[in-house]
């Protein structure tokens, strides 16, 4: 019986996620350009000065995007221990964001901005970092999985595509964010 060769290619799976990088594009495109029509006919944006939460959050990802840039480069000098430290505070600064987006919600609330409410614009706010704080969370599992391909014994093949699926996934998500964040800004 003849053994199948392990033939690790990534580039189907890249494809994949590139895909998914600009359909989720798309995606917040179309709701942004959803509000600026919206706003346009009703004549206002949000009318709401946004949390402080949402200035921090920002902060953490573009954090989280250095330390995970540090995590590759620390692969790639063959230095696992540093690899994982340094995805371990990816992970952290991760779980960080998600925290401050729900204070950055609760905050809202306290000031009568609800998700239903007679302000469909202040709803988008809810709708767009919600569906962004999803995006981060599949982000996080990809980090997990680079992280957990570190410690295990798999080809330097594999470990360098979880790696870069982390990191193509993350930097998408930081720089969407940041997109969202001036976005709202600007549209108040």
């Amino acid at each position: 019986m003849e053994k199948i060769q392990d033939t690790f290619d990534p580039k189907p799976r890249k494809f994949i996620v590139w895909l998914f990088v600009v359909s989720s594009t798309i995606m917040f495109g179309g709701f942004t350009s959803y509000y600026l029509v919206f706003a346009a006919s009703k004549g206002k944006g949000h009318g709401l000065v946004l949390p402080d939460a949402f200035i921090y959050s920002s902060l953490v990802i573009i954090a989280s995007s250095i330390s995970l840039v540090l995590a590759a480069k620390a692969m790639r000098k063959l230095n696992f221990s540093l690899q994982r430290n340094m995805l371990w505070v990816t992970v952290i600064l991760a779980i960080a964001f998600g925290v401050m987006q729900f204070n950055a919600w609760g905050s809202m609330v306290k000031t009568g901005a609800t998700l239903v409410g007679n302000n469909a614009a202040i709803s988008f706010i809810y709708v767009v970092s919600g569906l962004h704080l999803l995006h981060i969370i599949g982000g996080v599992g990809l980090i997990i999985n680079a992280l957990v391909g570190s410690y295990k014994n798999i080809s330097p093949a594999k470990s360098k595509y979880r790696m870069e699926i982390a990191s193509i996934f993350w930097h998408f998500i930081d720089i969407l964010w940041i997109y969202l964040y001036v976005f709202l800004l600007l549209n108040r």
